[in-house]
């Protein structure tokens, strides 16, 4: 039985792996960006994308 885990538990377990390297850590952080935005349904309005800084 596979248990799903929550965007919280997510977010979390990503933060987890962080190492303090800006470089080695920007995939996590994207990761981590996107999961929290999913998380709190935060979108630009008037937008056809979830962020308009990264794209995503």
């Amino acid at each position: 039985m596979q248990v799903e885990l929550t965007l919280e538990d997510q977010i979390q377990d990503l933060k987890s792996q962080l190492t303090g390297d800006m470089f080695q850590d920007m995939d996590l952080k994207d990761k981590i960006h996107n999961l929290e935005m999913q998380e709190k349904g935060v979108k630009p309005t008037d937008s056809h994308f979830d962020c308009v800084g990264c794209g995503a």
